[in-house]
């Protein structure tokens, strides 16, 4: 039997957001606590790829009854806009050398897997409420400028370059999965907002966000 997945949930009025404290990436939302808590469970079998490479221990296909909420708090505009944007309580736990490795390898399958999405999709991608009317192009684009902020949230500075510079994006993530990777003691990281573990979790999520969504609105 498999240890409960500890989830926190960051609730507005309008949407709710359901997040495996230990799974950087793993974030599902919803209108209420239980359809947010519904679609991280039906999600689980599409993270599972990315989990392998964190030495996965749940099941592939988890009930609710697998989830333990450990922590509920306030979210704010971008939690309503769509962004798991509040770090919680569990974000501040310590990570070893260990754990920290763990995190940032799921933090680097995450991108390679984007990175293959994006790179097997048509440009243009089915219109719709799953993404509105951005192409792939403009997709790579968005995820990589976000990236950039990501890397100042923790202490880079990193020039604008263009999406499609692998030079340079090779270079940014290999500075970013560097600070992940360095044992913390649960402070933000760079002074600012950001503890390594939420870090590896908003980098995680917005790129799987992204490729999920990229699938979901390829034609068949």
């Amino acid at each position: 039997m498999t240890d409960p997945i500890l989830v926190t949930i960051e609730r507005t009025s309008r949407k709710t957001f359901a997040s495996a404290a230990d799974w950087p990436g793993w974030s599902r939302s919803g209108k209420t606590e239980e359809l947010a808590l519904e679609a991280l469970a039906v999600y689980a079998t599409r993270y599972a790829t990315i989990a392998d490479a964190g030495h996965r221990v749940f099941a592939a296909h988890p009930s609710l009854a697998d989830f333990e909420i450990v922590e509920r708090l306030e979210g704010s505009a971008g939690t309503e806009y769509g962004v798991p944007s509040r770090p919680t309580d569990h974000d501040t736990r310590p990570t070893d050398a260990n754990e920290a490795a763990r995190l940032a390898d799921l933090v680097e399958v995450a991108w390679e897997f984007f990175d293959r999405v994006a790179a097997g999709a048509p440009e243009e991608l089915r219109k719709g409420p799953r993404g509105g009317g951005r192409n792939t192009s403009k997709v790579i684009a968005h995820v990589m400028d976000s990236d950039r902020a990501y890397a100042n949230e923790i202490g880079l500075k990193v020039r604008e370059f263009a999406p499609d510079d692998r030079t340079a994006i090779d270079a940014m993530r290999a500075a970013m999965l560097d600070v992940l990777r360095a044992a913390r003691d649960g402070a933000p990281l760079a002074g600012r907002r950001w503890p390594a573990r939420y870090a590896a979790h908003r980098i995680a999520w917005h790129a799987l966000d992204h490729a999920w969504e990229i699938e979901d609105r390829t034609e068949n």
